[in-house]
């Protein structure tokens, strides 16, 4: 398996265990278990943002290119 893989792999990884942390929050009533989730949530979003400027430095990602302005006041319109 190549590097390129390997690390998309990984970002996958992150990108479904913050799905699961965030589902785990949102339903926790033990403040002190609610905490520990967030604390572990944050340090995997900081994980995985450096891997992904890894990545990106690489040229193992391609973000989508960015939106217009009028693409984002479009989608403010829509949710207002």
């Amino acid at each position: 398996m190549d590097e390129k893989t390997m690390v998309n792999d990984v970002l996958a990884g992150v990108k479904a265990s913050l799905t699961a942390y965030q589902t785990a929050i949102s339903e926790a009533e033990n403040v002190q278990l609610r905490q520990t989730f967030q604390q572990i949530r944050n340090s995997d979003e900081s994980f995985q943002y450096e891997l992904f400027k890894i990545a990106e430095t690489k040229g193992y990602y391609k973000p989508a290119a960015q939106a217009t302005v009028t693409e984002i006041q479009s989608v403010k319109n829509e949710l207002e």
